[in-house]
């Protein structure tokens, strides 16, 4: 975990670092005089170790990481569910080719809540996932956080590919609020097409009257309405945004159980919100390297989702420890590794200490004081 978090997500990687001096250090042992730390051929035999059994119980660990993470029970919280593409190479397990990509891969599937705490991660085939398989990934997650907090309220945030009857009827059921992204159907857009036109001829009018104006202007209009497809078991809420601009009319549908609150309100302050959600997963999959799942077998590939996912939160918890305001707080992975963590220094093994010589024209002094003041204030599962 730490050499993922250092930018070493290989496993020959740790040929050269099991002789690092602070690598040793981190693990408890001496920079000169301890062990060397373990090889690559270790690490592979670590990866494929974990039986199926194994893995539940890691995931429902990290679960628990992130109910820990708290430092009292929230009275709510938003969980945003997402899937990302993973290209394969060779035959492993679960690869399946994806015509949207054009290549052979996963399409893991990971929530995040809404401030950016990894909650899960599940290696899956490259396909749309069905309405089951997301019910169930869902009905194991949530129970996880009910054991842990019994009354909390959960929101449920996802795009199209989230809003299967067979999950909106578990949330109503089960008492969750859910906002899903809504694929147009011909029926939604007979409904709504006189209003894109009103839109469109609005946008017309005000670029006639002045010429001039600014590329990126749009003119937005919502409306929300009860309706409800054949295979619903009931009418639900359906919002609608309408937006015209330079490159037309665009419509677009969201989902909600919600009842109370103006359509715009839910639409740009609760659903626009997961699109934080991809900077959470590009940080997980591109700045530590989630998508390095080149294992034959799905199990271990499994494995280094979890591995990653806990480099995540190592990184998560050390930038939560900073100052509200602090840049560092919503600083990019790899401005961190660069700037925080890959530094030049020398290490001295002396008899009654260790010291480490750090750069004395080193840019990131105070920062760096206040993360050795503030490590004991990480709120991580031992």
């Amino acid at each position: 975990m730490l050499a993922i978090v250092a930018g070493y997500e290989d496993a020959n990687d740790c040929n050269t670092l099991r002789h690092d001096p602070i690598f040793k250090i981190a693990l408890g042992r001496l920079p000169e005089g301890g062990a060397t730390l373990c090889s690559q051929s270790t690490v592979s035999r670590l990866e494929n170790l974990p039986s199926r059994t194994d893995l539940y119980r890691m995931a429902r660990a990290l679960v628990d990481q992130y109910c820990a993470s708290f430092p009292q029970v929230p009275d709510r919280i938003v969980l945003d569910l997402d899937d990302t593409f993973d290209a394969t190479h060779g035959a492993q397990q679960l690869q399946l080719f994806n015509a949207h990509y054009d290549e052979h891969g996963f399409q893991p599937i990971v929530i995040f809540d809404a401030s950016g705490r990894l909650v899960t991660a599940v290696l899956r085939p490259a396909r749309r996932p069905s309405g089951r398989e997301i019910l169930t990934l869902l009905e194991r997650v949530v129970g996880r956080i009910r054991a842990n907090w019994p009354v909390v309220r959960i929101t449920l945030r996802g795009d199209s590919h989230y809003a299967c009857p067979e999950v909106m009827d578990w949330c109503e059921r089960e008492g969750h609020r859910y906002i899903f992204g809504l694929a147009g159907t011909k029926p939604l857009h007979r409904r709504t097409a006189a209003l894109a036109q009103s839109t469109g001829g609005r946008y017309a009018a005000a670029k006639a009257a002045d010429p001039g104006l600014p590329a990126d202007t749009k003119v937005r209009r919502f409306t929300d309405f009860y309706d409800g497809a054949e295979s619903w078991s009931r009418v639900r809420r359906i919002i609608v945004r309408v937006e015209a601009g330079d490159q037309g009319v665009d419509v677009r549908f969201i989902v909600t159980n919600i009842a109370t609150g103006r359509g715009k309100g839910l639409y740009e302050r609760t659903y626009c919100a997961r699109g934080q959600m991809e900077n959470h997963i590009k940080a997980y999959k591109r700045h530590l390297a989630a998508d390095r799942t080149s294992c034959t077998r799905a199990t271990a590939n499994q494995f280094r989702l979890l591995l990653h996912a806990a480099a995540y939160w190592l990184v998560w918890a050390l930038q939560a420890s900073l100052p509200k305001r602090s840049p560092w707080r919503t600083a990019q992975v790899d401005t961190i590794r660069l700037r925080l963590i890959k530094i030049a220094a020398r290490v001295e093994e002396l008899r009654t200490r260790i010291r480490i010589r750090l750069p004395t024209a080193c840019p990131e002094q105070p920062i760096l004081r206040l993360c050795v003041q503030r490590l004991t204030r990480l709120r991580l599962l031992t």
